[in-house]
Parts: C-alpha cells; sequence; structure tokens
C-alpha cells in the first residue's frame, strides 16, 4: 500500500510542482509584458534617434554623439526659455524690467564682448580643453538653473545675473561647438552638411521641449529649471563622451581672418610677427559681414520685440502668446533655411549669402512701412531663414578656401565673432522706444550696412571662386 502510495504522490507532487509553474509563467509573461509597454516608448525612441543621428558614417566619426550633445543643449535652454518667459518680462513693469536687463546686458555681456577677441586665440593655445570646455558651460548652466529655481519664486534680484549668466554660457558653448564640428567629420561629409544635421537635431530638441516645459511650467515655476538643471547635468557627462579627436590640435594652427589676398593659404607666420587676420581670404571674410549682420539683427528682434509685443501685443492675443507666434516663426525659418541649405549642396554660397540679406532688407523695410501684425511675424520667419541658410554658406565658404591645418580655428574665431553681433543688437534692441515702425526702421538699417557693405565682395568672389575652386558636394 505504501509503495502504491508513494508513486501516487510523487506523482500528485508533480502535478501540484507543474501546476504551480505552469500557473508563474503566464505571471511572469504578463509582467515582463507589461515592463516591456512601459518602457519601449522610451527605448523605442531612444533607438530611432540614435539610428538617424548616427547615420551615414556620423556614429563612427563621433558626429552622433555631437548631434545628441546639441540635443540636450537646445532642450536645457528651451526649458529655461519656458521657465522665464513670464518672469523676466511679465512680472515687472516693463520700463523696470528694461532697465534692469539692460543694466545686467552690460554687466554679465560686457566682459565677454570684450574677452571675445581671445577666445579664438585662447582655443589655439588650449585645443586640449574642448571637451572640458563644453562641459564647463554645462555644468555653469545647471549651477544657474538652481539660482533661478529659488529666483523665480522670491523674486529675487539674483534672477536677472542668473538669466543673463545662462546666456553668456550658451553663447560659449556655441563657439566651442563650432570649433568642434571638423574634427568629427565622416568621409564624404562636407562641413555644411554636418552642421545642417547639428542645426536640425537642436531645433527638433527644441521642439519637443517646448511643450514639455510648458507642462512643467503649469505645475509650478520651478519644474522646468528642474528639468534644465537635469539636461544640464546629463550635457556635462556627455561632453566627455565625445572622441579624444576632438581635444587633438594634430594638423591645426593658427587661422587669421582677413581678406589679404597675399596671405591666403599660407597659416603659418614668422616668429615674432604679430598675428593679423590673413588666411581665409575675401569670400569667407565679406561672408562672416554679412552673417554678422543677420546674427545682429537676431539679437535685435529677440530683445526689441520681447518688450514691443508685451506692451503692443498682436491683435486679439495676450502679450505670452504675440511672442510665442513670432517665436515659432522665427523657429519654423530656421529649420526650413537649414533644410534647404543642406539640400543645396553648397552651391554658390556666395550668392546664396547675398540674395537671402536682400530678401530679408526688402523684409524689413516693407516691415517698416507697412507695419503689422503679420509682418513682424514674416520678418521673424525670413531673418530665421536667411540666418540658418547664410550660416551654412559661410560654412561651405570656410570649406572651400579655408587650409584645412586653420579649419578648426577659423570656426572658433568666426562663432565668437557672430556671437558678439548677437549682443551688439540685443544692446540696441533694448535702448530703443518701444515704436515699431521706429524698431524695423532700425532692423532695416542693421541689414542695409551688412549687404551693402559685402555684396559687390561677396559676387567677386563668386566669379573667382567658381573658377579656382571645386564645388565641395
Amino acid at each position: 500500500m505504501a509503495a502504491a502510495r508513494s508513486p501516487q504522490g510523487a506523482t500528485e507532487i508533480g502535478d501540484s510542482g507543474a501546476g504551480s509553474k505552469s500557473g508563474a509563467g503566464p505571471v511572469r509573461g504578463a509582467v515582463r509584458s507589461v515592463g516591456h509597454a512601459l518602457h519601449l516608448p522610451f527605448t523605442g525612441a531612444a533607438r530611432g534617434i540614435r539610428k538617424v543621428t548616427h547615420a551615414h558614417g556620423a556614429g563612427e566619426s563621433g558626429l552622433g554623439k555631437l548631434i545628441e550633445l546639441h540635443g540636450v543643449n537646445g532642450a536645457g535652454d528651451m526649458m529655461i526659455t519656458v521657465a522665464l518667459a513670464s518672469t523676466v518680462f511679465f512680472s515687472v513693469p516693463t520700463d523696470e524690467a528694461r532697465g534692469r536687463v539692460a543694466l545686467y546686458l552690460a554687466i554679465t555681456m560686457a566682459p565677454f564682448t570684450l574677452l571675445a577677441p581671445v577666445i579664438g586665440p585662447l582655443l589655439d593655445r588650449l585645443p586640449h580643453g574642448r571637451r572640458a570646455a563644453m562641459a564647463s558651460a554645462f555644468m555653469a548652466r545647471a549651477f544657474m538653473a538652481l539660482l533661478l529655481s529659488g529666483a523665480v519664486v522670491t523674486g529675487g534680484i539674483e534672477l536677472y545675473p542668473a538669466a543673463l549668466g545662462v546666456l553668456v554660457a550658451s553663447k560659449a558653448y556655441g563657439v566651442v561647438r563650432s570649433a568642434v564640428v571638423p574634427r568629427l567629420l565622416p568621409p564624404a561629409f562636407s562641413l555644411v552638411k554636418a552642421n545642417s544635421r547639428v542645426t536640425l537635431g537642436g531645433l527638433l530638441a527644441t521642439g519637443v521641449a517646448a511643450p514639455v516645459g510648458a507642462g512643467l511650467q503649469a505645475l509650478g515655476p520651478r519644474y522646468p529649471l528642474y528639468g534644465a538643471f537635469l539636461l544640464f547635468v546629463a550635457g556635462t557627462f556627455l561632453s566627455f563622451s565625445l572622441p579624444h579627436k576632438v581635444d587633438s590640435a594634430k594638423g591645426e594652427d593658427r587661422a587669421l581672418l582677413a581678406a589679404d589676398e597675399q596671405h591666403l593659404h599660407r597659416p603659418r607666420l614668422k616668429q615674432g610677427k604679430r598675428p593679423g587676420l590673413r588666411t581665409v581670404g575675401t569670400g569667407v571674410t565679406h561672408a562672416l559681414a554679412a552673417n554678422a549682420a543677420l546674427r545682429g539683427l537676431s539679437g535685435f528682434l529677440i530683445f526689441f520685440l520681447a518688450f514691443l509685443l508685451r506692451e503692443h501685443p498682436l491683435a486679439g492675443a495676450s502679450a505670452a502668446v504675440s511672442l510665442t507666434v513670432v517665436g515659432v516663426s522665427a523657429g519654423v525659418g530656421n529649420a526650413l533655411g537649414t533644410t534647404v541649405g543642406a539640400a543645396l549642396r553648397s552651391r554658390a554660397p556666395e550668392l546664396i549669402i547675398v540674395t537671402v540679406v536682400a530678401v530679408v532688407l526688402g523684409v524689413a523695410v516693407t516691415a517698416a512701412v507697412f507695419f503689422g501684425v503679420i509682418l513682424v511675424a514674416v520678418l521673424a520667419a525670413f531673418a530665421g531663414f536667411a540666418q540658418a541658410l547664410s550660416k551654412l554658406s559661410l560654412d561651405a565658404l570656410i570649406q572651400r578656401d579655408v587650409p584645412e591645418l586653420v579649419r578648426t580655428s577659423a570656426f572658433a574665431r568666426s562663432e565668437t565673432l557672430l556671437q558678439m553681433s548677437w549682443v551688439v543688437g540685443g544692446a540696441i534692441g533694448i535702448a530703443l522706444p518701444l515704436n515699431g515702425t521706429l524698431g524695423m526702421a532700425v532692423a532695416s538699417t542693421i541689414i542695409a550696412v551688412g549687404w551693402l557693405t559685402t555684396a559687390h565682395g561677396l559676387l567677386s568672389a563668386a566669379r573667382r571662386g567658381g573658377r579656382q575652386h571645386a564645388r565641395v558636394a
């Protein structure tokens, strides 16, 4: 009986264990399915982003990581913008806000403007610190974001220097990034194509961050700044994930930006001779001047329209909505200009710059004569389009005309000049009376000066360049 019962008991026990396992299997499967469903949107999106950013050799060269880093940069800056949109511009009377912003623009940006001429040479002498410089720019903004998270609630005076400190660090990052791109070009990639990808990556990240930041803002003014803090901390670590060749100066020399044909393609200077602006050629320097005018217009419009639309919003809309409409117009124009620039593949860059600056000049004059809601948004869109397309054309000229061993330095120095132009334009925008027609007239003057002083030189360079240089694909 015992022997008979033993097999039966064993069978029963075995059946019970099997039943237990068969019952646990579906549970584990359900748990795995739920976990997969929860993380799929994030991992799927991450894989999709990585697939795009690392395509066509960008992953192997390290350009893909720079694209992702620039996306983090754009998203973090957008979080800051969302958090401050209702604080810096709308929490105090307009005159007081303008006075404070002007004061801290002078205090914070004046040192940057004065030091800007030495940033390029500093990067030349300390090329091994590029990743550290980018990481420092992120770390500084992370610290400023924490300061701002308290200031936006208490309304403390530290809000203004912290906000403009974020701006300076962002501009400093832009200068270093421009110097890094040439070191990360995949095979058969032009600078135009690489910069287009980097710029589009930043614009897409900014577009995604805007509604996310708005949602966090609904929870409280601190939360977008906490989001910015996390993004900037991530950017600090991602900066060091870039390839080590970013910090390598092998094969590089100093670029000297000036229209001096005698020294063109002769980057090395005699011992003891003071550096001048001599190694990039007339086409590049005239293109840089035209881009400086467009960048100055950008700074002017940002500050002038921010205060103008606060006092005189678009018809039937609040000041915040008015600023959003103009900002979206500029962003769409910038994205379209980047896309068109990539599609043109460096064709006739001098002619492109002359044309787009002339078009912006025409729109600005029209906005000054027939000042109105629609024309302001149209000018913002055309300014964004022209800035993106002309910058990519400048990149094409640098790749075509600047010797490779000084190309990285040329990017750093040119971007520094463009940042200075943005500062000057912003200062003019703050100082100007809030009169729409007057503002558009000043905008027209900025562009007119840039176009009239560079058009002839660019067209002459185009005639010479077409015969002397092969087109960069």
